[in-house]
């Protein structure tokens, strides 16, 4: 079995169990159809009904597909989206969860790193990404801190995390492969976050800082023209694409920094903050973006509780 065979056998037979006579809705990109193939592949040997559908990314749209994909999301028993821009956080996805569909979005990787991503330990994952999405849950604050200058004020009132496991198999169920991480919806939050990997630009030669004040990005400067790039991302969408969206904390131990957001997020020993769209993860804010920032060697408390130290797992 190729390494893009074991992986994709993993999202379909452990995180998802499609099971025989279940529909499957397979959604790629121009760039990922091979990896779209080989998922249509497992889902149909698996005893699937299967069907892929190509979705080119049209800036003018954002990241909510099509009419016709969105209401194909809600009507397949599952459905796995490995495209560009992810469709994790659209209108369309939290729908098709909500009707009991179960899904997963997924990291556009060449089969090598697929494979890497998807062979940690599952059990140990699982534990992490449980702890600390408990611990998220049980808190009103958290605090974190790096060395590039990082020192921000995250308020969880009211708030429930997320434990993004890779265990989709409920009705309704829905994660990120490669998945890994604990995450919440913040209330609001102030301080600055010092950041050199950037959702949909990449890593950048300098750090970036950013700048919240009541739960909103107010200033981005550094690494050349990457700030500005990164605003002008969220600005295309009005105010509501500066909306702090997330704080997560990664867990998978398998994953490095690369300049793949959807990677970047899962590395063990580091925290990702989002501005955009939270509505799909406990928050308010519905607006067609949601873009990560990963903040490496972080000091972060959670409550009372220090959850990493300079970078090192603390929980367990």
């Amino acid at each position: 079995m190729s390494e893009l065979e074991e992986a994709v056998a993993t999202v379909i037979e452990r995180c998802l169990r499609v099971r025989a006579g279940e529909t499957v809705l397979v959604v790629a990109d121009p760039g990922s159809a091979a990896i779209g193939e080989a998922l249509l592949g497992a889902a149909s040997a698996a005893g699937g009904d299967a069907v892929l559908t190509i979705l080119p990314p049209n800036p003018a749209r954002g990241t909510e597909p099509p009419a016709p994909v969105a209401a194909a999301l809600g009507a397949a028993d599952v459905f796995i989206a490995p495209c560009l821009p992810s469709l994790s956080h659209t209108s369309a996805r939290k729908r098709a969860c909500e009707l009991g569909r179960r899904g997963a979005t997924a990291a556009r990787r060449c089969p090598a790193s697929r494979a890497r991503l998807m062979s940690t330990d599952f059990d140990v994952l699982t534990a992490r990404c449980r702890a600390v999405a408990d611990l998220l849950s049980a808190s009103d604050e958290a605090r974190m801190t790096c060395p590039r200058g990082t020192d921000v004020r995250l308020d969880l009132s009211g708030r429930e995390a997320i434990s993004d496991e890779g265990d989709l198999a409920a009705p309704g169920a829905f994660g990120n492969l490669p998945c890994g991480e604990g995450f919440v919806s913040p209330l609001g939050g102030d301080g600055t976050i010092a950041t050199s990997s950037l959702g949909l630009v990449g890593l950048t030669a300098q750090p970036v800082l950013l700048t919240v004040r009541d739960g909103r990005l107010v200033d981005a400067a550094g690494s050349g023209d990457d700030a500005a790039r990164y605003l002008a991302m969220l600005d295309a969408h009005g105010p509501l694409g500066r909306n702090l969206a997330e704080l997560g904390v990664g867990t998978n131990d398998r994953a490095t920094l690369t300049g793949n957001i959807l990677e970047d997020e899962k590395i063990l020993g580091t925290a990702h903050i989002a501005f955009g769209a939270s509505a799909g993860i406990g928050g308010t804010v519905t607006v067609p973006v949601h873009l990560d920032v990963v903040v490496t060697e972080p000091t972060l408390w959670v409550g009372e509780t220090q959850v990493l130290d300079d970078g090192r797992w603390l929980l367990g």
